[in-house]
């Protein structure tokens, strides 16, 4: 008799591993409680800008192959975009320097040889300190590891893992940060293309996601918020939400893929990240001028990155704590002016923006916070966790959240 697995969340790591089961036959129902999918990476229209936007701007690297085999099985490869090598234009306002970072294909890496394709003003011998990285120990910060100064640092080193932990380098778990080095910048340029989803996150992760779940006999219940779980020899029983109660057969399953301080709130005995970091997002309705990359990281301003879409540029700011309190109009023209200033665009009249603040968008990478976050498997023998603050080995990314709901959906399997 066919089981069904109870996905809690539709985020990406429920719909992930929703996308897992419903493949293997399981009966899959996901319950959101809010009246979309896709959490962070949703996509919706905003009446201020007078467009669709995405909540957050997200990067996918060559290197995601969870993402990327989750986008081939839901028919959504083809929707993203990117350079055909792995090449990152960077723009320094203070200096106004421009430079293209260049890697060659393959794992030897030759461009730090050629000064045309490395960072300005560093030599081959500079990259030699990134070694120190593959090597760390679970208890050390990057500040450890490595000298957090000089011009590699401040050039590469710096907006990369500032990206990808969300947190001032220095301060970051070298464990993830090393992990982010392996499977990159040591891969070689083929692992390093930059890819972004051209006509948005929901069109490209999460509408064909919810497409293939409908074509599989799934079933997304959105607006439907567990109040709680029932638990009873050594598994969970029932399900609680406002207008019912799901009782549990022997062989059904229940994925929580929901923020971990809603999940300690259901499994009060479950250990979770307790300190989160904020990203800030602006976006800025009007046409990217002709030949504008698709990002662009930009140095020495507000702005980090800047992304081009039809008909919008786009800017993130990673570990945005300090600007959580900022004027919106102030932080907007802020960043419109460094646009600008990149773009080659008149920096007035400012066009049609919103900002779009996410207090909690990631769990501190610290080692303390990071040594908190919990495998899949619980002590309950049906019940299975997943989100990019469980144990993945990476930092919060789309890449994580992914291989969460993968891992999900295996130990789900093995445990039938």
């Amino acid at each position: 008799m066919t089981r069904t697995v109870h996905i809690i969340g539709a985020g990406l790591a429920g719909l992930s591993a929703a996308i897992k089961l419903s493949g293997r036959g399981d009966s899959v129902m996901v319950h959101e409680a809010t009246a979309f999918a896709g959490g962070r990476c949703r996509s919706y229209h905003d009446a201020f800008v007078g467009m669709t936007i995405d909540n957050g701007n997200h990067l996918l690297l060559s290197a995601n192959h969870a993402a990327l085999s989750y986008l081939r099985e839901i028919g959504g490869e083809d929707r993203l975009a990117g350079p055909a090598h792995a090449e990152f234009p960077f723009v320094d306002l203070k200096s106004q320097q421009r430079w293209t970072l260049s890697f060659n294909d393959g794992r030897l890496p030759l461009w730090i040889f050629d000064a045309k394709r490395r960072v300005p003003d560093t030599g081959p011998l500079d990259y030699l300190s990134l070694a120190r990285l593959l090597w760390v120990a679970p208890d050390q910060t990057v500040g450890q590891v490595i000298v957090c100064e000089g011009v590699l640092y401040k050039r590469l080193v710096e907006p990369l893992l500032l990206a990808a932990l969300n947190i001032d380098p220095p301060l970051g778990a070298a464990k993830l940060a090393s992990a982010i080095v392996r499977e990159t910048l040591a891969a070689g340029g083929l692992a390093c293309r930059p890819l972004i989803a051209r006509e948005g996150l929901g069109e490209t992760l999460i509408a064909p996601a919810l497409t293939t779940l409908q074509q599989r006999g799934a079933t997304v219940r959105f607006e439907h918020q567990l109040r709680a779980l029932q638990f009873g020899d050594g598994r969970v029983t029932a399900l609680e939400f406002a207008d019912e109660t799901v009782a549990l057969h022997e062989d059904d399953a229940v994925v929580l893929a929901v923020p971990p301080y809603i999940a300690s709130g259901l499994v009060r005995e479950l250990t979770v990240p307790t300190e989160f970091r904020a990203i800030v997002n602006a976006h800025f309705r009007v046409d990217p001028p002709a030949g504008q990359p698709r990002i662009v990281g930009v140095l020495n301003a507000t702005t980090e990155w800047l992304f081009a879409f039809p008909g919008r540029l786009s800017v993130t700011v990673s570990a945005g704590d300090r600007l959580i309190d900022t004027p919106r109009e102030e932080l907007a023209k802020t960043i419109w002016n460094e646009v600008a200033a990149v773009a080659g665009l008149p920096a007035d009249p400012m066009p049609p923006w919103q900002i779009v603040r996410e207090r909690r968008a990631t769990f501190a990478a610290t080692p303390g916070q990071e040594a908190k976050r919990p495998g899949a498997a619980t002590s309950w023998r049906n019940l299975v966790l997943a989100g990019d603050w469980t144990n993945t080995g990476l930092p919060a990314t789309i890449e994580g959240a992914i291989r969460s709901g993968n891992r999900a959906a295996d130990v789900v399997s093995r445990q039938r």
